[in-house]
């Protein structure tokens, strides 16, 4: 019986998700960096709240950015080790599907959970609740970002040897934009200014590297087991 895109895509994400549970390590470990650098910045510095507030955009995002940089080398890596990557690129299926089903996995496990805990850290920021909307927004756009350019660097690297310093260094110069209008978005939210312009770009850049990098990765993922 052929298996439709759609249950194909269904089945790898939840594939994905039950073999991230059974690793609560690697679920946990991005997820507790974030806490850990947001909370504990504002214990080491003797600052005004003033200050602190003024400063809480730039070190959510610098937070949620490394803490999203974590995981990604593990995105195809693990597959690729055991060759379930190579069993599902045989498996009929379009590869282009099965990224995509990773990539939303992955921002599921990782992205999503920083997204739903920010209202907890920006407490700790001194950010007003009356921002918490368009940090979240921001938040759950810029990961899901990350999440695809990381898709790409994952794809790219992942037959080399310290693959995870690689992914990096290839993701780091895209996300650039993200931290600032991310950031930017904050701040205008904690100003009551509109962040309407900040968050389009951040939508249109989820949208553009959304369509993008479903076949670059495959294009690297082709190369790899080729």
């Amino acid at each position: 019986m052929t298996v439709g895109a759609w249950d194909a895509f269904s089945l790898i994400i939840q594939r994905e998700l039950r073999l991230s549970f059974r690793r609560p390590e690697q679920l946990s470990q991005p997820l507790m960096f974030f806490v850990i650098v947001t909370t504990l910045f504002p214990l080491g510095l003797s600052v005004q709240l003033s200050l602190l507030r003024d400063m809480a955009p730039g070190v959510l995002w610098v937070a949620a950015l490394l803490s999203s940089l974590l995981s990604l080398d593990s995105l195809f890596k693990s597959d690729a080790d055991d060759g379930t990557l190579e069993q599902l690129a045989l498996s009929g299926q379009s590869l282009a599907v099965i990224v995509v089903a990773k990539t939303c996995a992955h921002w599921l496990v990782t992205g999503l959970p920083l997204v739903v805990i920010s209202p907890l850290v920006a407490i700790a920021l001194n950010i007003p609740p009356g921002a918490f909307a368009v940090m979240m927004l921001s938040l759950c756009l810029g990961t899901l970002t990350l999440s695809w350019l990381g898709a790409i660097g994952a794809g790219l690297t992942i037959g080399l040897r310290r693959g995870n310093v690689l992914v990096s260094l290839v993701v780091l110069p895209l996300a650039m934009p993200l931290l600032i209008f991310g950031a930017g978005a904050t701040d205008r939210a904690i100003a009551d200014i509109s962040a309407a312009g900040a968050l389009y770009f951040l939508a249109a850049l989820c949208v553009f590297t959304g369509t993008l990098a479903p076949f670059a990765t495959t294009a690297a993922l082709r190369i790899t087991l080729e």
